[in-house]
């Protein structure tokens, strides 16, 4: 198992898609080739929204809403923008128990670790990636999931609803699920991106040793 941290970086303001894909690919082309460390990258990005490779053009319901970006990683469209926290996972995996089942499970568990920070109970739904929160309404969405593995080495990552637009969700089928989304601020918290940072940092240690469990 690799012994060292991953470098824990914060990017200021709004992260273009582009720059953080093509970086992403940078870092994890890195990591495999040993020049680069492992790295938890927190950004946040101006309104868009992201297809994965098993997106359905039919639950693109808005297309001129917001420019759309082809992700590579894996599940459907999702969307991003200012008020969301945006985690971009680049791991070793090979050095960390190669299994991408484990690794999907320990970032689940450690956003809900994240939102009980906050007194929120996330959970996970089977078959539906992502965590959910118990709202008057039933169960919505409060993170998603979405993650491409490389030759062992992990990109692209989650993202937590701390204060965005909730509306704009409604240019796509979130997932391809029926079900709502919602976000911290939705649940009356007056949580920050800056909170939401502390709470991922503290919980990392748990979700890295899960990986090998």
């Amino acid at each position: 198992m690799t012994s060292a941290d991953p470098a824990w970086e914060v990017t200021a303001g709004l992260t273009a898609y582009p720059a953080a894909l093509a970086r992403m690919q940078a870092i994890a082309a890195g990591i495999r080739q040993g020049s680069d460390s492992e790295r938890i990258w927190l950004v946040e990005h101006p309104p868009l929204y992201t297809a994965g490779t098993s997106a359905d053009p039919v639950e693109l319901v808005d297309p001129e809403r917001f420019p759309v970006f082809n992700a590579g990683r894996g599940g459907r469209y999702t969307y991003h923008g200012p008020g969301q926290r945006v985690t971009y996972v680049m791991l070793d995996l090979a050095a960390r128990g190669r299994d991408v089942r484990r690794f999907v499970a320990a970032l689940e568990a450690w956003l809900i670790d994240t939102l009980a920070e906050f007194e929120v109970a996330g959970s996970i739904i089977p078959g539906k990636v992502g965590v959910w929160v118990d709202t008057a309404a039933g169960p919505a969405k409060i993170a998603a999931i979405g993650v491409r593995v490389q030759r062992w080495v992990s990109f692209h990552g989650l993202s937590v609803n701390v204060a965005p637009d909730l509306n704009n969700f409604n240019g796509i089928i979130p997932c391809g699920l029926s079900e709502p989304v919602t976000s911290l601020a939705a649940l009356g918290l007056g949580t920050t991106l800056v909170d939401v940072d502390r709470a991922l940092a503290h919980h990392l240690p748990a979700m890295l040793a899960r990986l090998v469990a």
